[in-house]
């Protein structure tokens, strides 16, 4: 069965692959994979591999041989589905690989944030701390968690798991409703009230034609100055210049973003050249601990095992 891994390097250094390797014993791995290069190689391939290479439909229609799809992420964009539908093609991707990596990202950023703990330590650095006239510096502002309203748009998996890292910290939880919709359930409060009452925001919902540049100057406007948004979802779902003039203003007090429209971002973005300390942008990391990266890897392993033995497991198609 000839089986090729098409963009192994963006699964990142140190994993182990022998378990897939024991399925798949022709698998042949490329660390990155071009467009051009897609075609060739999967030519003749059985089961295909990857994270984020397009897999298109007139690729698709030329791979006769093709019997099994497995993606290394949730989201299946990259892949289309309806040709592989068509043509008999598994597709199957991996779910609640990064849960507990993203709600620990989500509660770092939080925490380095409301302490300040970047500015302090610049502090030290700088030497403030010895030429204090005190055992401690308090030139900076430090908030508990507890004390807090963490508002969170989109409850699947990743923001069930922050809500309840959330309650442990004794923080009060406000989930929206569904944006684009006008539903209406008790334990949700409308997207409106959640911008008005949250301390902090966080997004874990897909982006989609309702949720594209959900955060823009009017949302931010409608946010208390005090607030913090955190989003470790996607880029699109929030418009960068008007969060950097947001953070500019003191619109809202801080951000840190994981994630934007165009990664990586060769043509820059107005959050890289934003130059204040109430932002932190990292290079789409949350999902990234060694645990989850491995547990990436082990379960389309597991939906290898399941599609050769004829079972069923997180088939998308």
């Amino acid at each position: 069965m000839k089986a090729v891994f098409l963009d192994w390097a963006t699964m990142g250094p140190g994993l182990d692959s022998s378990q897939l390797r024991k399925l798949l014993p022709e698998l042949e791995v490329f660390d990155v994979t071009e467009d051009r290069e897609v075609a060739h190689r999967i030519e003749g391939a059985e089961f295909v591999l990857a994270n984020k290479v397009r897999l298109t439909q007139d690729l698709l229609k030329r791979c006769p041989e093709l019997r099994f799809i497995g993606l290394t992420a949730t989201g299946t964009d990259n892949v289309d589905l309806e040709t592989a539908r068509h043509f008999g093609v598994a597709v199957c991707n991996i779910r609640a690989y990064c849960t507990q990596s993203v709600a620990e990202h989500v509660f770092g950023c939080l925490l380095n944030l409301t302490h300040n703990l970047g500015k302090y330590a610049a502090e030290v650095r700088a030497g403030e701390w010895q030429k204090s006239d005190d055992f401690c510096l308090l030139n900076f502002p430090l908030r508990e968690l507890s004390g807090m309203t963490l508002g969170i748009v989109g409850y699947g998996e990743l923001g069930q798991s922050v809500a309840a890292l959330a309650a442990s910290f004794g923080t009060d939880v406000l989930v929206s409703a569904r944006p684009g919709t006008s539903e209406v359930r008790s334990d949700r409060v409308s997207f409106d009230q959640l911008l008005a009452r949250s301390d902090v925001i966080s997004l874990h919902c897909p982006l989609t034609e309702d949720t594209r540049a959900l955060f823009g100057a009017d949302e931010f406007l409608r946010m208390k100055n005090d607030a913090i948004l955190i989003n470790t979802a996607r880029g699109g779902l929030v418009d960068s210049a008007a969060l950097a003039e947001a953070l500019r203003c003191g619109h809202i007090a801080a951000a840190a973003i994981d994630v934007l429209p165009k990664e990586p971002p060769v043509h820059g973005d107005p959050l890289l050249d934003y130059e204040g300390d109430n932002l932190i942008v990292t290079p789409h990391i949350a999902w990234a601990t060694n645990e989850a990266r491995q547990a990436a890897i082990d379960e389309l392993s597991a939906n290898v095992a399941a599609f050769i033995e004829g079972r069923d497991r997180n088939r998308v198609v």
